[in-house]
């Protein structure tokens, strides 16, 4: 049962972040046609995509690997197992939400394709949804992590 919800976890996270909200961005902005697209957007945008999803998928497999788990909770809802270990090194090297930032640079990619500002606008608003996140996340993993966690973040950006 365990395998099962921390499947549906994630396939549910993949369907969010990566179809939904590009189509709920293509459907404010009134559907503008996807193609053609200009040969320097779509290669500035497929650069995005391809690297924010690399970057979220990379910090996925790290984080089921290496963490043994999943730092994230859904507004306080445990979505997949949480991590039992800190995670610092890896993608977390680079940041204290490289997830999070790989998904915000897959869905500026997907601004840059569709170059509507309404898109532009669903992009700030999922940001500033997510920092409410964000900042439950951290009072957890300061109650989990303790010092180690404090430490972390005086060495590391939050993005």
């Amino acid at each position: 049962m365990r395998k099962l919800r921390e499947f549906i976890g994630y396939l549910l996270g993949g369907l969010l972040f990566v179809i939904l909200m590009p189509t709920i961005m293509w459907l404010v902005s009134g559907r503008p046609a996807l193609w053609p697209v200009g040969t320097a957007r779509a290669i500035v945008a497929i650069i995005l995509m391809l690297g924010g999803l690399s970057l979220s998928i990379w910090t996925i497999v790290y984080m089921r690997q290496r963490g043994k788990g999943n730092p994230m909770d859904a507004f306080g809802h445990e979505v997949a197992p949480r991590t039992q270990h800190l995670m610092t090194d890896g993608p977390y090297r680079l940041n204290r939400n490289p997830m999070l930032t790989g998904t915000l640079i897959y869905l500026l990619g997907a601004v840059v394709w569709l170059w509507e500002p309404m898109a532009l606008f669903v992009l700030v608003l999922f940001f500033s949804i997510m920092m409410t996140q964000v900042f439950s996340e951290e009072q957890r993993l300061r109650r989990d992590f303790g010092e180690e966690y404090e430490a972390y973040c005086q060495r590391t950006r939050r993005f």
